[in-house]
């Protein structure tokens, strides 16, 4: 608690300045109230420490030591990100494309969706002042700012992010694919994007999120995203994070579901200094299944924590959770699983696997898979394994004519597949196993293999 009250004076006088300059903050006085209390339970609440039990792996204290400030509004500093800059993150057949530059949406680099009726993909900064009946009751319902700090920090103070509105009975053939690029800075920065998706009854989409960096400097991601499936919807949800290793990162994704939707949130996490993976779904309607799969991958000292919480509030619901990790050098992953099966929730079917490879004696990796059941017509399993490279596989392969690196690049490829393999194959998929490719600590050894 000591490091966040130090911090105060200058997280308050920046929401008084932001309250002053940002338009969205002058006229969004039907949020106004929400966001005050969000600061006051950010005040309340501190940054969180190891004393507490969802995050006893995992120190904030050098987010909560170093002092922020938010990315002034510089038309310079974004007009110096060209087309060059993201030509290797333009793909085709998309159906739309926003960029955002250190948190703020960029229009001259984005490209809106065409041909769909119905279809809104914006800004969210436009979209609560123009759309404000759609957007107000849904926006900030369902994460708790009383109860987390990372989550009220963001409330209090976003300015920008996606709005992703799918209408009801539209099948979404191509992907939207949200941008987020930090450019870097002498002065260490904080940038807040808030994201809102809406999947209309029967509608069906893909939503990519990728966070890059383009520059150095010490900075903080402090992303929150709220995912609203109506009824029988289907959303596929991707998030890449494979920002500079002087990045700080907590990203926040809650999904809330209704009766018969499916849901799946696939991550891969590749960068960061310190990054947490909040992923929280609720089933709240009967019948709605959740698969949740992520793939980490750590080297030098990169500290990569992935927090799992599901909750199963309606019966006939079905939650799979699939993480795997692959650590080098110093780094340290975290999985934290939790299960919440409430009452009244019963034929809940719900499975929870974490695997880890280990390359090297100074990686570490700590596993916690968490059941709470109050619910006595339940299936749910738990399972995790910490490893290293079978050596037999290795055998094998290098009596078929493969040095060493490159036998071991095939096999942790192998091992990162079984991510891709849970995904709907396409566009996506391939561009992730590119990425993937090149975090792997043998990666051209395992590239020229291939």
């Amino acid at each position: 608690m000591s490091t966040t009250i130090q911090q105060l004076p200058s997280y308050l006088e920046a929401l008084l300045q932001l309250q002053q300059q940002s338009p969205v903050h002058r006229q969004e006085s039907w949020l106004r109230g929400v966001r005050e209390d969000a600061f006051t339970s950010f005040c309340q609440l501190g940054f969180p420490t190891v004393h507490d039990e969802d995050w006893r792996f995992t120190s904030v204290a050098p987010i909560a030591q170093t002092t922020f400030h938010l990315s002034e509004i510089r038309e310079d500093e974004t007009d110096t990100v060209t087309e060059d800059d993201i030509a290797p993150y333009r793909l085709e057949s998309l159906a739309a494309q926003l960029v955002f530059v250190n948190g703020r949406y960029e229009s001259r680099l984005s490209c809106l969706p065409a041909g769909h009726k119905g279809l809104q993909v914006s800004s969210l900064a436009e979209a609560m002042l123009k759309e404000r009946e759609k957007i107000e009751p849904h926006l900030t319902r369902y994460t708790d700012s009383s109860k987390e700090a990372f989550t009220a920090l963001n409330t209090a103070f976003f300015e920008d992010g996606a709005f992703v509105f799918i209408p009801r009975g539209l099948a979404l053939q191509k992907p939207i694919y949200l941008l987020y690029l930090n450019t870097g800075s002498e002065t260490p920065r904080i940038a807040n994007p808030r994201n809102l998706i809406m999947a209309g009854e029967n509608s069906q989409g893909t939503i990519l999120e990728d966070y890059v960096s383009l520059g150095v400097g010490v900075s903080f991601t402090n992303v929150v995203t709220e995912v609203v499936a109506g009824e029988q919807a289907v959303l596929h949800h991707y998030r890449i994070e494979r920002e500079s290793t002087e990045v700080f990162h907590v990203s926040t994704l809650s999904i809330q579901q209704g009766r018969s939707t499916t849901v799946n949130s696939h991550s891969v996490l590749t960068g960061g200094a310190l990054v947490r993976n909040n992923i929280q779904p609720v089933l709240a309607g009967e019948g709605g299944n959740c698969l949740i799969n992520g793939l980490f991958v750590g080297n030098g000292r990169q500290h990569l924590d992935n927090y799992m919480k599901v909750e199963h509030r309606s019966a006939h619901c079905a939650s799979h959770q699939f993480y795997n990790g692959i650590l080098d050098g110093e780094s340290r992953g975290v999985f934290h699983g939790r299960i919440l099966v409430c009452k009244g929730a019963q034929q809940t079917d719900s499975k929870q696997t974490n695997r880890n490879l280990l390359l090297s004696d100074t990686a570490q990796m700590d596993t916690k898979p968490q059941l709470e059941i109050f619910a006595d017509d339940v299936k749910c399993t738990h399972s995790a394994t910490i490893g290293q490279i079978d050596e037999e596989a290795l055998f094998y392969l290098r009596s078929r004519g493969l040095d060493e690196a490159a036998a071991e690049g095939l096999l942790l490829f192998a091992f990162a597949s079984e991510c891709l393999e849970r995904m709907n194959p396409g566009l996506i998929r391939n561009y992730l196993a590119k990425i993937i490719m090149r975090a792997l600590p043998q990666a051209k050894q395992s590239e020229a293999a291939l």
